[in-house]
């Protein structure tokens, strides 16, 4: 199944990696895993994404018990990304593959400098084939500033390198109907190929016992990989064969649209964490939905803390989010011009800034 793929992301999560009676690697199952990837390597460019920091070093910082204070998480984290990164070395120099190591922050893909900039180092290792292993930066990330789960990671990652493959190894074989733990007539999807309300709703009850995502953030990862371009495998890890033996018989794939967006809207559309927000008149609504930029005239509110330049969603007075964009003030300019005309803000604001308060170039339609 993943033999055409040239550039896959693969996602391992907490339960695969760690035992959950010791909370140290699962040797075995590395080793396996690592001589599949050698086979897939000798045709295509591979990103790991590997959860377990936490797990792995949470022995040393509160023995047998469980971690409560971010500092103590971070310090875990802190002691397992070493041991992490040492044994994806270890496993993978028996096949002459080199490793590198990239701890990602929220912010690295959220400010679109930073993304960029994390694009381009990590095409630089893989046209050196050289195999990066990615892990969310728990040293330092706090709960407001986290992904919250190495799904949304990995979704992100797959986004930034122009992925045509997410594989979601996980402790089970894909989506199911209902709780395949709790229903023995549960029935698995073996193909999706639109992410709609009754597709989400399979996902509510289906969660991991070590790792922080269950089925739901592994459907809001495969929906940023479909509007990308990217198709995603949701599939259980437990096999003998983690990566070569993957089947629709024990995986889910969610097909990917034909025809993606351009790379700066999916950067827009993906975003995690809006600075602010601003609900717009009937006018203005209309207006958007005929690709022209938001003028000030058509703003009725705004909310949040944002400064120019950053992400905000637009909300029509009647109805849900209806866009997202990048604005072109901070929010206390915005306050001053809102429902103005835009041949007034130099006269308000006392110098001469933009017409509109999104472009149409930086404004992402979502419904």
């Amino acid at each position: 199944m993943i033999n055409n793929y040239k550039k896959i992301v693969i996602k391992i999560g907490s339960s695969s990696i760690i035992n959950s009676r010791n909370k140290k690697i699962n040797s075995k199952w590395m080793e396996v895993f690592c001589k599949d990837v050698a086979k897939i390597h000798k045709n295509s460019k591979i990103v790991i994404v590997c959860s377990g920091a936490i797990a792995l070093g949470s022995n040393l910082i509160k023995k047998n018990k469980s971690l409560r204070k971010l500092e103590d998480k971070q310090a875990a984290a802190s002691v397992g990304q070493i041991e992490l990164a040492h044994q994806w070395r270890q496993n993978l120099k028996k096949y002459k593959i080199n490793v590198a190591q990239v701890l990602l922050t929220l912010e690295d893909s959220e400010v679109r400098r930073r993304y960029l900039n994390a694009r381009k180092t990590m095409n630089s290792l893989l046209a050196n084939e050289i195999i990066p292993v990615i892990n969310e930066n728990d040293t330092v990330a706090t709960e407001e500033i986290k992904y919250g789960d190495n799904d949304r990671l990995a979704a992100r990652v797959s986004q930034m390198i122009d992925a045509d493959l997410l594989i979601l190894l996980s402790d089970i074989d894909g989506l199911y109907d209902k709780n395949p733990v709790k229903y023995k007539s549960a029935k698995k999807i073996n193909e999706v190929f639109k992410i709609n309300k009754s597709i989400e709703s399979m996902a509510n009850s289906q969660t991991s016992s070590l790792g922080s995502g269950g089925m739901v953030t592994k459907i809001w990862a495969a929906k940023i990989c479909m509007n990308n371009g990217c198709n995603t495998i949701i599939t259980n890890s437990n096999k003998s064969k983690p990566l070569i033996s993957i089947s629709n018989e024990n995986s889910t794939i969610f097909h990917a649209i034909k025809n993606p967006s351009s790379s700066r809207k999916q950067w827009l559309l993906n975003h995690l964490h809006e600075s602010g927000f601003i609900k717009i008149d009937e006018g203005a609504y209309k207006a958007i939905l005929n690709n022209k930029s938001l003028l000030p005239a058509g703003v009725i509110e705004i909310g949040g803390k944002f400064n120019r330049g950053d992400i905000i969603s637009v909300y029509h007075a009647k109805k849900e989010k209806v866009a997202i964009g990048i604005s072109a003030y901070d929010i206390n300019e915005a306050k001053k011009i809102i429902g103005k005309k835009s041949k007034e803000i130099s006269i308000i604001l006392g110098y001469e800034g933009r017409d509109e308060i999104i472009h149409k170039d930086d404004l992402v339609i979502t419904v």
